[in-house]
């Protein structure tokens, strides 16, 4: 009697035991979100990735990032071109084969960025076939809409994952001098819309909203006036993190410590390129930001930020036949010296200019990331 009696403790100790150990799994919850810069396809590119037969293949770009973007719970990137079809081009009218967003969908994207300054490039049709194959995908997509009701009915973007919601924003600075062709809706930095996108966004009660933003002089590698007071009033009017995209060349990422509250926002004002044909200094790379949240009881905390910087190796060199993002602190071959001294010149200007004592910003590496 008295092993039964025991028997029937440990049974009822045990059964406790999981019932509490579910009842705060239902109230903790972390998520990884990645994000990348600008995938761009300049002629030098669709030239590399022609086959003999006509067609065009960028399987080999992502294959030494691929590990990285995958483990990700969602992986967002800005398409900075459209897939209209022929005829395929590079600057200044931007549009790619199928087969490039195909293979930045393989890489492990799961979101795709539009309202950039390239989104119309080829006019009406680009932009709705555009949209049409990313659907066709299931492929995910923010910042431009066929008309204001799907607008409405799709935007705020939530992101679903491991039991959180995150509320994705997206805008643009312009479209090149290109009007918007009604009914088509892009994403345009206006405050009085973004103000109200916002209060839509927090009625929905996400764990966190986050802005992506085109933005600031391309080449510049300082923040200008305008990109750091719309940062401030973005996160002002509720914003948890804001990340950037459009100078094609890095720029600072911060940790902002909340005056009020526990709470940490990620300011990134430019993520760079994430592949290109850009060659200048500082054009030829670029880095993936990850944002580790956690959410316990209901209150959301970022947990940890890290980037890892990548670089584009170019055919020609080093035995590469098509464009390759490398992680550049880990290659994965040893270059030769012409390419080793580009790549160790991002490397060096990269460290300088993101090098913080903040905790939560942190470089990692491909390997330390296996």
């Amino acid at each position: 009697m008295k092993i039964f009696r025991i028997l029937i403790s440990v049974l009822l100790l045990a059964a406790a035991t999981y019932v509490a150990a579910q009842a705060v799994a239902q109230h903790f919850s972390r998520v990884e979100l990645l994000f990348a810069g600008d995938l761009m396809q300049h002629q030098s590119q669709l030239d590399a990735a022609r086959q003999p037969d006509g067609t065009y293949s960028y399987s080999p770009c992502y294959r030494h990032i691929k590990e990285y973007v995958s483990k990700a719970d969602v992986a967002v990137a800005n398409l900075e071109t459209v897939v209209a079809g022929k005829p395929y081009g590079g600057y200044p009218s931007f549009c790619a084969p199928d087969s490039f967003l195909d293979a930045a969908i393989d890489a492990g994207f799961d979101i795709m960025l539009l309202a950039n300054n390239h989104c119309l490039d080829r006019g009406r049709r680009g932009i709705l076939r555009t949209l049409d194959k990313l659907d066709s995908l299931n492929i995910a997509h923010c910042g431009v809409y066929r008309d204001s009701i799907e607008r409405e009915k799709r935007y705020p973007y939530i992101i679903k994952s491991r039991n959180m919601r995150i509320a994705l924003l997206n805008y643009t600075y312009g479209t090149n001098g290109i009007p918007v062709p009604p009914p088509i809706v892009v994403n345009l930095i206006d405050k009085e819309i973004i103000a109200r996108d916002i209060e839509k966004a927090r009625s929905m009660r996400p764990d966190a909203i986050v802005a992506c933003m085109h933005w600031g002089d391309e080449f510049t590698h300082t923040p200008s006036k305008e990109q750091k007071r719309l940062a401030d009033w973005l996160l002002a009017q509720g914003v948890d993190h804001v990340v950037g995209n459009h100078p094609h060349v890095l720029q600072p990422m911060e940790v902002r410590r909340d005056s009020l509250t526990p709470a940490r926002h990620a300011v990134i004002y430019s993520l760079s390129n994430l592949v290109s044909g850009m060659y200048a200094r500082g054009r030829d790379g670029g880095a993936l930001v990850t944002l580790n949240m956690q959410k316990f009881c209901g209150t959301t905390r970022l947990l940890q930020m890290k980037y890892l910087l990548t670089w584009v190796a170019r055919p020609g060199r080093d035995g590469v036949k098509n464009f390759e993002i490398w992680p550049a602190a880990t290659p994965p071959q040893k270059p030769l010296p012409v390419t080793k001294t580009k790549l160790d010149e991002f490397l060096d200007d990269s460290r300088r200019l993101l090098k913080s004592d903040d905790y939560c910003i942190k470089e990692d590496t491909l390997h330390a990331a296996k």
